[in-house]
C-alpha cells in the first residue's frame, strides 16, 4: 500500500504539514539549546514563511514557543536560521521592542499566536522543522 505516498513520511512524533515535518519539544530551554536540539535531530528551528504555516503552528502550540528567528548578528536585522530575510511577519503590538537585548523570537500564547522578541537565555518550548528529501 505504501507506494501511493508522494513524499517520505515524518518520523514518529513529528507532525506533517505542507512537505515539512514539525516537532514540538516536550521540555523548555534557551533559544541556543533549542536550536542545538533541532540540529541534533537533523532539523532546525522552524522558519515560518506562509500564513498557512503560521496558522498550523497555532494549532500545535499551547505555550510560548521559540521559532527560528533572531537579530543576534545585527540589531534590528531579523533573520531566519536558514539565512532568509524576514518578509512575512506576525509581530505582536509594539513588538519587536528589543527590551534590553531581546534578540530571539517566540510565538505567544494569545489568539493569533503573535511573535515577541525576548532574551535568548529564557526557557521556552520550541518547534523543530525538517524537510524530508
Amino acid at each position: 500500500k505504501g507506494s501511493d505516498r508522494t513524499s517520505k513520511p515524518c518520523l514518529a512524533g513529528w507532525r506533517n504539514f505542507s512537505c515539512s515535518c514539525y516537532l514540538l519539544s516536550e521540555s523548555s530551554a534557551s533559544w541556543d539549546a533549542a536550536r542545538k536540539d533541532c540540529r541534533d535531530r537533523g532539523a532546525d528551528l522552524v522558519v515560518i514563511d506562509s500564513a498557512e504555516e503560521q496558522t498550523f503552528l497555532s494549532t500545535i502550540t499551547t505555550n510560548e514557543t521559540w521559532i527560528g528567528l533572531n537579530d543576534k548578528e545585527q540589531e534590528g536585522t531579523w533573520k531566519w536560521v536558514d539565512g532568509t530575510p524576514l518578509t512575512l511577519t506576525y509581530w505582536g503590538i509594539s513588538q519587536p521592542n528589543n527590551g534590553g537585548e531581546q534578540d530571539c523570537v517566540y510565538v505567544t500564547t494569545g489568539e493569533g499566536r503573535f511573535w515577541n522578541d525576548y532574551w535568548c537565555s529564557t526557557s521556552h518550548q520550541w518547534i523543530c522543522e525538517n524537510t524530508p528529501n
